[in-house]
Protein backbone atom coordinates (compact mmCIF):
# COMPACT_ATOMS: atom_id res chain seq x y z
CA UNK A 1 0.00 0.00 0.00
CA UNK A 2 1.22 3.69 -0.79
CA UNK A 3 1.37 6.37 1.67
CA UNK A 4 -1.56 8.13 3.68
CA UNK A 5 -4.03 9.66 1.12
CA UNK A 6 -3.35 12.85 0.72
CA UNK A 7 -4.19 15.71 3.68
CA UNK A 8 -6.74 15.07 5.80
CA UNK A 9 -8.84 18.48 5.53
CA UNK A 10 -9.95 20.07 8.76
CA UNK A 11 -12.19 22.81 7.46
CA UNK A 12 -11.41 25.40 4.00
CA UNK A 13 -7.97 24.89 3.61
CA UNK A 14 -6.50 24.07 7.24
CA UNK A 15 -5.66 20.72 7.11
CA UNK A 16 -3.82 18.33 9.96
CA UNK A 17 0.04 18.80 9.08
CA UNK A 18 1.62 15.18 9.11
CA UNK A 19 4.93 16.18 10.38
CA UNK A 20 2.65 16.97 14.05
CA UNK A 21 1.03 13.67 14.18
CA UNK A 22 2.63 11.11 15.94
CA UNK A 23 2.00 7.37 15.35
CA UNK A 24 1.98 4.62 17.71
CA UNK A 25 1.61 0.56 17.01
CA UNK A 26 0.17 -1.94 19.02
CA UNK A 27 -1.76 -5.26 19.34
CA UNK A 28 -5.50 -5.26 18.23
CA UNK A 29 -8.01 -6.67 20.14
CA UNK A 30 -9.79 -6.40 17.36
CA UNK A 31 -10.63 -8.46 14.15
CA UNK A 32 -7.66 -10.79 12.76
CA UNK A 33 -6.83 -13.52 11.41
CA UNK A 34 -3.67 -15.53 11.14
CA UNK A 35 -1.32 -13.36 11.54
CA UNK A 36 -3.45 -10.72 14.00
CA UNK A 37 -0.96 -11.90 16.97
CA UNK A 38 2.35 -10.52 15.15
CA UNK A 39 0.85 -7.36 13.43
CA UNK A 40 0.50 -4.07 15.00
CA UNK A 41 -2.78 -2.92 13.81
CA UNK A 42 -4.49 -1.05 16.73
CA UNK A 43 -3.22 2.31 16.44
CA UNK A 44 -2.61 5.71 18.12
CA UNK A 45 -2.76 9.11 17.17
CA UNK A 46 -1.73 11.93 19.12
CA UNK A 47 -1.63 15.48 18.73
CA UNK A 48 -0.31 18.09 20.27
CA UNK A 49 -3.19 20.78 20.18
CA UNK A 50 -1.40 23.10 22.87
CA UNK A 51 1.60 23.53 20.96
CA UNK A 52 0.28 23.12 17.30
CA UNK A 53 1.23 25.99 14.95
CA UNK A 54 -1.13 24.45 11.89
CA UNK A 55 -4.38 25.76 13.51
CA UNK A 56 -5.60 29.67 13.18
CA UNK A 57 -5.32 31.07 16.68
CA UNK A 58 -8.87 31.23 17.12
CA UNK A 59 -9.65 27.97 16.27
CA UNK A 60 -7.00 26.37 18.48
CA UNK A 61 -8.54 28.44 21.44
CA UNK A 62 -11.80 26.73 20.47
CA UNK A 63 -10.90 23.60 20.40
CA UNK A 64 -8.81 23.59 23.86
CA UNK A 65 -11.79 24.79 25.28
CA UNK A 66 -14.46 22.28 23.86
CA UNK A 67 -11.82 19.02 24.16
CA UNK A 68 -10.28 19.61 27.65
CA UNK A 69 -12.01 16.80 29.14
CA UNK A 70 -9.65 14.48 26.68
CA UNK A 71 -7.14 16.24 26.21
CA UNK A 72 -3.67 14.90 28.58
CA UNK A 73 -1.44 18.02 28.80
CA UNK A 74 -2.87 19.43 25.80
CA UNK A 75 -2.39 16.29 23.41
CA UNK A 76 -5.48 14.72 21.91
CA UNK A 77 -5.17 11.05 21.50
CA UNK A 78 -7.05 8.88 18.93
CA UNK A 79 -7.18 5.61 18.83
CA UNK A 80 -8.54 3.11 15.56
CA UNK A 81 -8.59 -0.85 15.74
CA UNK A 82 -11.76 -1.99 13.81
CA UNK A 83 -9.86 -3.21 10.65
CA UNK A 84 -7.52 -5.95 10.05
CA UNK A 85 -4.96 -3.94 8.69
CA UNK A 86 -2.58 -1.03 9.95
CA UNK A 87 -2.94 0.99 6.95
CA UNK A 88 -6.60 1.35 7.35
CA UNK A 89 -6.48 1.66 11.38
CA UNK A 90 -4.25 4.78 10.13
CA UNK A 91 -6.85 6.46 8.00
CA UNK A 92 -9.50 5.93 10.02
CA UNK A 93 -7.83 7.64 13.19
CA UNK A 94 -6.80 10.36 10.72
CA UNK A 95 -10.19 10.74 9.54
CA UNK A 96 -11.54 10.99 12.86
CA UNK A 97 -9.14 12.84 14.43
CA UNK A 98 -9.96 15.34 11.48
CA UNK A 99 -13.11 15.62 12.16
CA UNK A 100 -12.80 15.86 15.84
CA UNK A 101 -11.12 19.40 15.23
CA UNK A 102 -13.54 20.15 13.01
CA UNK A 103 -16.19 19.93 15.25
CA UNK A 104 -13.96 21.18 17.84
CA UNK A 105 -13.08 24.54 16.42
CA UNK A 106 -16.06 25.47 14.58
CA UNK A 107 -17.66 28.79 15.82
CA UNK A 108 -20.50 28.54 18.17
CA UNK A 109 -23.99 28.62 16.46
CA UNK A 110 -25.90 32.15 16.23
CA UNK A 111 -27.93 33.08 18.74
CA UNK A 112 -31.55 32.12 18.26
CA UNK A 113 -33.37 35.46 17.74
CA UNK A 114 -37.21 35.84 19.11
CA UNK A 115 -39.98 36.32 16.95
CA UNK A 116 -43.02 37.94 18.02
CA UNK A 117 -46.13 35.44 17.52
CA UNK A 118 -48.17 36.75 15.00
CA UNK A 119 -52.00 37.67 17.48
CA UNK A 120 -53.85 35.82 15.02
CA UNK A 121 -52.47 32.04 15.70
CA UNK A 122 -53.17 33.12 19.51
CA UNK A 123 -56.45 34.16 19.04
CA UNK A 124 -56.95 31.13 17.31
CA UNK A 125 -55.50 28.95 19.80
CA UNK A 126 -57.08 30.60 22.37
CA UNK A 127 -60.82 29.73 20.54
CA UNK A 128 -59.93 26.50 19.80
CA UNK A 129 -59.42 26.17 23.51
CA UNK A 130 -62.51 27.87 24.67
CA UNK A 131 -64.52 25.19 21.91
CA UNK A 132 -62.75 22.11 23.26
CA UNK A 133 -64.00 23.27 26.79
CA UNK A 134 -67.59 23.92 25.86
CA UNK A 135 -67.31 20.33 24.17
CA UNK A 136 -65.77 18.79 27.40
CA UNK A 137 -68.29 20.67 29.55
CA UNK A 138 -71.63 18.99 27.49
CA UNK A 139 -70.20 15.77 28.46
CA UNK A 140 -70.98 16.20 31.94
CA UNK A 141 -74.41 16.00 32.43
CA UNK A 142 -76.39 14.67 34.93
CA UNK A 143 -78.88 13.20 32.60
CA UNK A 144 -77.35 10.62 31.71
CA UNK A 145 -78.81 7.17 32.44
Amino acid sequence: MGGMSGPYVIRGSVSLPEAELQWRFSRSSGPGGQHVNTSDSQVELRFDLARTEALPEVWKERALAKLAGRLVGGVVVVRASEHRSQWRNRETAAVRLASLLAEASAPPPRPRRATKIPRGINERRLRQKKQRAETKRGRTGKDWG
